[in-house]
């Protein structure tokens, strides 16, 4: 499955002449624009774009300015694509990195190699199956997203001094935010806190790490606003979050003493 059969890129180019392969081929843009033509359509591309071709499709590839890219050739992708599929990479170009790593390691020598291509192969697979079910997003709700992803351990990081150096009103780009992904900017990076911290809680293996350490390790300058946020999302303080997990009893009703424990484990 996902089995990477070929890698190729093209330097500048204008023309590719109709041809078909038995594989499946996918062609990252990494320059410039074009028009794949098939028998009955044409899909035209851009930068960044990945054109999907099931196996045994005739196709010709054009370009006015002139277009580069790469491509991979793959035996039994787990994809549903029944005919030619344009994909969008995003914001943060991780099918890219995905590509470049796969033509890097296609002519490597490693003595890894087969088992990073079927990986990278898998992985490919798995971009585009998402990025067909997702709803694009606009490119500043994503650079937003990924701002707050890389800094939400900060507990000094100000997201609305982020918001509000970007060349778009405060008002419009908190609406945006929630209208694409559900939430508000500041109601997501809460959210990323807390699922981090339940994910260590979890994976803490007692390794001396106290529910203050675990809430600065988050984002949470206040061990007390953490274990309060934290029971408001979860119904449950961390600490009881943490043994009903180990234990796998699901969860437990706090008894009365449950904000002592709360405070003590603090």
């Amino acid at each position: 499955m996902n089995d990477i059969t070929y890698v190729g890129r093209h330097s500048l180019m204008h023309t590719v002449s109709r041809h078909a392969h038995e594989s499946w081929e996918f062609v990252y843009c990494t320059y410039g624009t074009g028009t794949f033509v098939f028998d009955d359509f044409t899909i035209s591309y851009k930068k960044g774009d990945v054109v999907i071709i099931p196996p045994l499709v005739p196709h010709s590839n054009a370009s006015e300015q002139g277009f580069k890219n790469i491509h991979v050739n793959m035996t039994s992708p787990t994809l549903t694509f029944k005919k030619p599929t344009i994909i969008m990479d995003d914001s943060n170009h991780f099918l890219l990195d995905a590509f470049t790593a796969v033509f890097y390691h296609f002519y490597s020598d490693r003595k890894e190699k087969t088992a990073l291509l079927s990986a990278y192969g898998d992985l490919i697979s798995c971009y585009l199956i998402a990025y067909q079910t997702v709803q694009q997003r606009s490119g500043v709700v994503e650079r937003i997203e990924h701002n707050i992803i890389s800094n939400y351990a900060d507990c000094d990081y100000e997201l609305d001094t982020y918001l509000r150096s970007l060349p778009f009103s405060y008002d419009y780009l908190r609406k945006l935010f929630q209208k694409e992904l559900g939430v508000t900017p500041h109601k997501y990076l809460i959210d990323k806190r807390l699922q981090i911290a339940a994910e260590v809680l979890v994976n803490n293996d007692n390794n001396g790490s106290t529910i203050a350490d675990i809430a600065l390790m988050c984002g949470f300058h206040d061990p007390l606003y953490f274990s309060k946020m934290f029971k408001k999302k979860y119904g449950i303080a961390p600490s009881y979050y943490l043994k009903s997990k180990r234990s796998g009893s699901g969860t437990p009703t706090e008894d009365a003493d449950s904000v002592k424990v709360m405070l003590a484990d603090v």
